[in-house]
């Protein structure tokens, strides 16, 4: 379908200069990435996350900034039926076509090329991704805390996803705001069940978050439950985002994906600098996924030893628990967030090394190189090994990891047997499972080296 479309937001109101600025980034270097961004949003709901196969069903889509009214409009050509209703586009998706322009643009122009943010330095990436998430409007001062952080799997079991949308509804009637990846499966469920919960509470300004990346969001398109939509540079300033803006947070099951965020955090959480920062964080399930928590869990003991393993709680079975648990967390948080003199809205006393902010790129030397042995603290194995569920999720979902790895073969690991023994039985476990993706017969994409 062809549309011309009207901003929303933001974007309504720009002078002449920030109305040229948009038109050229939409006919320069961002427009592959600005085209593809665009064309997930419009996509929004479907069940592919096959990025190419997308590509190509709508090769012929084309997008741009033109002038309109005294202002700028969105000018689409051979865009998908299913973001319209009649000639009108759905409101929400109309809300997330103008998101992908605005934080592209203000990352692209305001931040990654801006001499004003040390992006080679911990504090001006923290920084960058503070004026991001502001830029976007979801930092809310003087809010008390009350948004849960939802990991968890857009590939999971029905059984699963029902049980994220109990929990969900349990943490929405306790007025609780849900922020997650923004996709279907264990990012869709919460939202969906936290809006029941909100409607019987008469909570008409429910939040549900939606933290993405470029490469990412193609596989994982917005839910259309989503109400506010943010696309960070990278997969590294976007877990920044969750762990800075979560004041508690809950892991469903899922697959390397999920495993990337809990190693992120674990990775964190284990510096000797975050010892004692209170950030609730809970691992639940139905009953019938205490196989995969189990295996989990043993992994990370196995791995990351005994301490990482206190780091967390699990709930199996039992909603109406996790919530009571996250509520009891939140007190506890705001007392040491008021104590600390620390904004509820943005987490700055938190400790992220620089390691853990740059952005890892996979190839097949960089995949080849990771330190996967038991030489090293606890912290820079959970890195390492985050590095390496990055890889693999660049290998199953993200367009130029795929290419990558039809080029060159599959990603090789290799380190201490122990490790990598324990890394390759989980993955197995996944790929047994069906947890690595949604559609499609699953090829590894990588190889176990011992």
């Amino acid at each position: 379908m062809d549309a011309l479309i009207a901003p929303a937001g933001s974007l309504e109101i720009l002078s002449r200069a920030e109305t040229n600025q948009l038109r050229e980034a939409g006919e320069g270097s961002l427009y592959d990435l600005w085209r593809q961004c665009s064309l997930a949003v419009l996509n929004s709901g479907s069940s592919n996350d096959d990025v190419r196969q997308l590509l190509r069903r709508y090769q012929n889509f084309r997008i741009a900034v033109v002038q309109h009214e005294g202002g700028i409009a969105i000018e689409l050509k051979n865009a998908p039926n299913a973001a319209f209703v009649g000639s009108e586009m759905i409101r929400g998706i109309r809300e997330h076509l103008f998101a992908v322009l605005r934080d592209l643009l203000f990352a692209h122009d305001d931040v990654l090329n801006n001499p004003r943010f040390d992006l080679t330095s911990s504090a001006g990436i923290t920084d960058g991704v503070f004026h991001i998430l502001r830029n976007a409007r979801v930092l809310r001062a003087h809010e008390e805390p009350r948004l849960v952080v939802c990991w968890g799997g857009h590939a999971i079991e029905r059984e699963e996803y029902d049980y994220t949308k109990v929990v969900g509804y349990e943490l929405g009637l306790g007025g609780l705001d849900i922020c997650t990846g923004c996709g279907a499966g264990a990012m869709k469920g919460p939202m969906k069940g936290a809006t029941l919960g909100h409607a019987k509470q008469r909570i008409r300004t429910g939040r549900y978050l939606g933290l993405t990346e470029p490469t990412i969001i193609a596989a994982e398109s917005p839910n259309a439950i989503v109400n506010e939509l943010v696309i960070l540079p990278d997969m590294e300033k976007r877990l920044e985002a969750f762990v800075r803006m979560a004041h508690a947070i809950v892991v469903f099951p899922g697959g390397v994906g999920t495993a990337e965020e809990i190693l992120y955090l674990l990775g964190i959480l284990l510096s000797p600098e975050n010892e004692h920062v209170n950030l609730p964080l809970v691992f639940t399930g139905p009953a019938s996924s205490r196989r995969y928590f189990e295996r989990l869990h043993d992994f990370i003991g196995k791995t990351l030893g005994p301490k990482a393993q206190q780091r967390y709680n699990l709930v199996l079975g039992d909603p109406a628990a996790v919530a009571v648990e996250i509520g009891r967390g939140l007190e506890k948080v705001k007392e040491q967030r008021a104590a600390g003199h620390t904004p509820y809205f943005f987490n700055w006393a938190l400790n992220i090394g620089l390691d853990f902010q740059r952005p890892f790129e996979a190839t097949h030397e960089s995949m080849r190189s990771l330190e996967l042995h038991r030489d090293q603290s606890a912290d820079r194995l959970a890195l390492n090994l985050r590095r390496a569920f990055s890889g693999i999720v660049a290998g199953n979902v993200r367009a130029a990891g795929i290419a990558h790895v039809e080029k060159h073969g599959p990603f090789e690991l290799h380190g201490d047997p122990h490790i990598i023994g324990e890394l390759g039985g989980l993955l197995k476990d996944f790929v047994a499972a069906g947890r690595m993706r949604l559609t499609g017969a699953y090829v590894p994409c990588y190889r176990i080296a011992v």
